[in-house]
């Protein structure tokens, strides 16, 4: 990691200008390599305070306004927030101060603002840490933050954006022992079996992961292959498999399972982590509606807004603006209507969403409800899982205001379907 920590800003910056300036997603940016060049620890480094920076965007904003008597460019005001989350949060103001002004005296066009950026952030420095710990969790934008307060409530909205800022520890689903799993990392048991580790580092560096007994997977990620129960020698289809947790999880029942997802590259890593953990099951690469055969059980985790993995992804309310979440209600209803299909007489579906938007959980139900004569809703509740989080229709709602006291989960939607026989 460089001494001045200038080359993991100047590449916190960047992302942060193709997040806020280019609505491109961080999954995108490290996909395409863009931290590559950097040691491993300044990459981890940049990622870190681009996402920290993101999480922390209207906090950041209120602590700088009233040093500015407007907004620099872009890149600059990004340079300002980065520098402003980590004095707030308690760097070193001479370290990070001299390294913001470097950063933005490399940029092309704004390096005449590197004195504006010195007498800021020295500002910030002086007066940035009280200010900051007296304010609010950051609100998530309007566009987003108006239809979910009208599905859930102000309080539960504000509850979920504490949640937000708080970020998301590293949750592991065990191959075959979760308290073995829990001893090996120093985690903890969270009630439905998955387990949370805080600080825990470089993953490929933790005890148990060369040797395949776990996975990194959200709790709340693990529930639905808990809901679906596969049982040993069912003939069980993932849609929409990858990063390919829930494929491990069936697999790791005993169940033959087919996963498929149109993604080459994606599913590449779904092998890898097969092979790592000794499990097996048969890839397709292939969009999920070209998918034919019959199966005792289906499980669709759907394309989705993923709203509901904002505080582990806090790029996503600021690189979206909603426009696409149309189609994607359209293409659920498809994969919905494909993989009913595929079920057969008796069986079931699991279908599921990472979204807190109810036109893409909720109401998709209801209006399959409507479709399909022969499907009736029966959700069990898994072990650990609150009773009270079953919707009127029938699915399961989480929230990442649940288990606060424990850190929190992803938000999810979930609901068994059974086929009449």
């Amino acid at each position: 990691m460089s001494d001045t920590g200038v080359p993991a800003r100047l590449s916190a910056v960047y992302m942060l200008d193709q997040v806020l300036g280019e609505g491109r997603l961080m999954s995108e940016l490290l996909g395409a390599g863009v931290l590559d060049k950097l040691p491993v620890e300044d990459r981890a480094r940049a990622a870190r305070l681009a996402q920290d920076t993101l999480r922390s965007l209207e906090r950041a904003d209120r602590i700088l306004q009233k040093h500015l008597s407007k907004y620099p460019p872009l890149t600059v005001r990004n340079a300002l927030r980065v520098g402003a989350v980590e004095l707030c949060q308690g760097a070193a103001a001479h370290g990070v101060v001299n390294a913001m002004v470097e950063v933005v005296s490399r940029q092309k066009n704004f390096g005449h603002l590197k004195g504006l950026t010195n007498a800021v952030l020295r500002k910030v420095a002086a007066d940035g840490p009280e200010a900051w710990a007296a304010l609010r969790a950051p609100r998530l934008p309007k566009w987003l933050r108006g239809p979910l307060v009208e599905a859930w409530g102000a309080e539960a909205i504000g509850a979920m954006e504490v949640a937000h800022f708080a970020g998301a520890p590293l949750d592991l689903t065990a191959k075959s022992d979760p308290k073995a799993v829990a001893d090996a990392t120093g985690g903890v048991l969270l009630p439905n079996g998955s387990v949370r580790v805080s600080d825990a580092g470089q993953v490929s560096a933790m005890p148990g992961f060369d040797a395949g007994d776990w996975w990194v997977q959200d709790a709340a990620a693990a529930v639905p292959v808990q809901v679906l129960a596969p049982v040993a020698g069912e003939r069980v289809l993932d849609l929409c498999a990858a990063p390919g947790g829930k494929t491990m999880q069936i697999s790791a029942s005993g169940a033959q399972v087919t996963a498929v997802d149109e993604s080459p590259s994606r599913m590449k890593r779904v092998g890898e982590n097969l092979v790592r953990t000794g499990l097996k099951a048969d890839l397709i690469v292939e969009d999920a509606r070209a998918v034919t055969g019959s199966y005792d059980a289906c499980l669709l985790d759907a394309p989705c807004s993923a709203t509901g993995t904002m505080r582990r992804h806090p790029d996503l309310p600021h690189a979206k603006d909603g426009s696409e979440f149309g189609d994607l209600i359209d293409l659920q209803e498809q994969l919905i209507d494909h993989a009913w299909s595929l079920v057969r007489p008796g069986g079931r579906l699991v279908f599921c969403t990472c979204s807190l938007l109810p036109d893409e959980g909720e109401v998709q139900i209801d209006d399959a409800l409507l479709r399909h004569a022969d499907m009736t809703v029966n959700t069990p509740v898994p072990d650990g899982i609150d009773p009270a989080w079953i919707t009127s229709e029938g699915g399961l709602r989480l929230r990442p205001d649940y288990w606060a006291d424990k850190g929190g989960m992803d938000g999810f939607y979930i609901a068994r379907l059974d086929k009449s026989a």
